[in-house]
């Protein structure tokens, strides 16, 4: 997977579309290579700044997948000027400017456009050795299957919207929205992994499974191992369910074996995250330090499965 470096693929391209990650990655010499990726969200919460912090956090998370490190970004905005004051839209880029601060990157300018349903995300570029890459491509037999963050940000939006989701569920989806996965990235790092990718629009299933069919491997999950935000599992039980989790769901049928979980249970892994963690494989001695260090800067990170030789696909246990 990062060893495309002929003449088919131009300018030293290390990963690109052909290999399902979401990021290009070029290389500049022995010791550089450049991440480059883009990504934008209509609101998913009310508050305007926040939804900047939540657009952002979410933009620069491809590069942490990647091993790499931010530095530099351009905004990318849709703005309904007709029905939305630019005083509001100036809060929200503020927001993308708190997570730029916080990450140590710089917001270098940006395109605005007319659009009737306000959107906001980053296009940022990044950087990472060529030899320390994070690809989709990269699990290992015998690893550890370690997530970082808790599943069931789409729940909980979805209930934010509805009005169904009591404050501190609400404060809770976007504390872990807004919390970045520079920490994740760093111990993978250090604990050796090699495949990683982060959870977000096509759910656990949908970018973990992409993992197994890259990685030629099966992996495993164990459902009961699986954290999940506090009142996400109770909500989806009442039907609370945004429709992108279904579509994620139909879609990795064709390589999910859910093993006679019900529907919640199937929809719970397959909900659509905004701004979710990192997924990451490493070898089982390296697992209680890398939950050990998780666990002392915050994360409510868990050990979720396994891989194992056998068909490519994900088993859900």
């Amino acid at each position: 997977m990062v060893s495309h470096l002929n003449s088919e693929h131009p300018a030293n391209l290390l990963v690109g579309p052909d290999t399902g990650d979401d990021a290009a990655v070029w290389r500049l010499d022995d010791d550089r290579a450049l991440i480059s990726t883009a990504d934008f969200i209509t609101p998913v919460v009310d508050d305007a700044r926040t939804w900047g912090r939540v657009a952002a956090a979410n933009s620069v998370s491809d590069v942490y997948a990647m091993g790499g490190r931010p530095l530099f970004a351009l905004n990318l905005v849709g703005w309904n000027t007709d029905k939305l004051p630019t005083e509001l839209l100036g809060d929200v880029l503020a927001g993308g400017q708190d997570i730029a601060t916080e990450a140590g990157f710089v917001i270098a300018g940006g395109h605005t456009i007319d659009d009737p349903e306000p959107k906001y995300g980053m296009a940022v570029t990044g950087e990472v050795h060529p030899d320390r890459i994070l690809t989709n491509a990269g699990l290992r037999v015998g690893q550890d299957i370690i997530l970082t963050k808790p599943l069931g940000i789409g729940v909980l939006t979805t209930a934010i919207k509805a009005g169904r989701a009591t404050p501190d569920q609400a404060d809770a989806a976007v504390a872990s929205m807004t919390r970045l996965n520079d920490v994740g990235s760093r111990v993978a790092l250090a604990a050796g992994a090699t495949g990683c990718t982060d959870v977000t629009g096509f759910g656990l299933v949908g970018h973990l499974g992409r993992m197994a069919l890259e990685s030629h491997v099966s992996v495993t999950v164990t459902f009961d191992a699986v954290p999940f935000l506090p009142g996400a599992v109770d909500l989806a039980a009442d039907g609370v369910m945004p429709g992108g989790s279904r579509r994620n769901l139909s879609w990795a049928l064709e390589f999910v074996d859910v093993d006679g979980h019900d529907e919640v249970h199937q929809l719970l892994v397959a909900d659509a995250q905004t701004s979710g963690g990192l997924v990451f494989g490493v070898d089982p001695s390296e697992t209680a330090g890398v939950l050990a260090e998780l666990a002392a800067t915050g994360h409510v990170a868990a050990h979720i499965g396994t891989v194992t030789a056998g068909d490519p696909g994900l088993l859900l246990r």
